[in-house]
């Protein structure tokens, strides 16, 4: 984990050099695929992005944390599978023809997370990209990157790390499985 948080400090420093250089140009600084949960619009980073498929047979496996529903198994490699509702404790809804998993990667360990709807891809210029409030214990902000404004409405980026590791689990030993 140590080796995951010099990593992302790196990342953080170099985004924000990014950012600075890119807010006086007005240019795209990044992509992010925005999708659905519980009527409100997430994103992730499109560079995190693997592939997007339906909500294929999910293989339970007792004594994990009960936002990682099981794993998948996709072109013979084994996923875990975490529900993004649940990880914001949210309740849990039936699937249906629009709910999709999101087949992402961070640090080499490929997550699929499962999301209401998939939306659409949108560029993210330094103009448009705003902090988030410092309120962690209001509404999952934990869990939220930046804030994403468009013209029509507000999106909410979140940060791959902290959506899919936890202190108290390792992701990593599922994912090994």
């Amino acid at each position: 984990m140590a080796d995951i948080n010099k990593v992302s400090e790196q990342q953080n420093e170099l985004n924000e050099k990014i950012n600075k250089a890119a807010k006086s140009s007005g240019t795209e600084i990044a992509k992010a695929l925005t999708f659905i949960i519980d009527d409100r619009i997430y994103g992730v980073d499109i560079s995190y992005v693997n592939e997007i498929v339906g909500v294929p047979h999910i293989t339970v496996i007792p004594g994990i944390p009960r936002y990682i529903k099981g794993v998948i198994n996709v072109r013979s490699k084994v996923i875990p599978i975490i529900d993004v509702r649940s990880r914001f404790d949210l309740p849990e809804k039936e699937h249906d023809d629009k709910t999709s998993t999101i087949i992402i990667t961070y640090m080499d360990i490929q997550v699929g997370i499962i999301v209401d709807q998939v939306q659409e891809v949108l560029s993210v210029k330094a103009e448009n990209k705003a902090d988030i409030p410092a309120l962690e214990r209001v509404n999952n902000n934990k869990f939220i990157e930046y804030i994403l404004e468009t013209n029509d409405s507000i999106k909410m980026i979140l940060d791959v790390k902290k959506l899919i590791f936890d202190d108290d689990f390792d992701i990593e030993a599922v994912a090994a499985e």
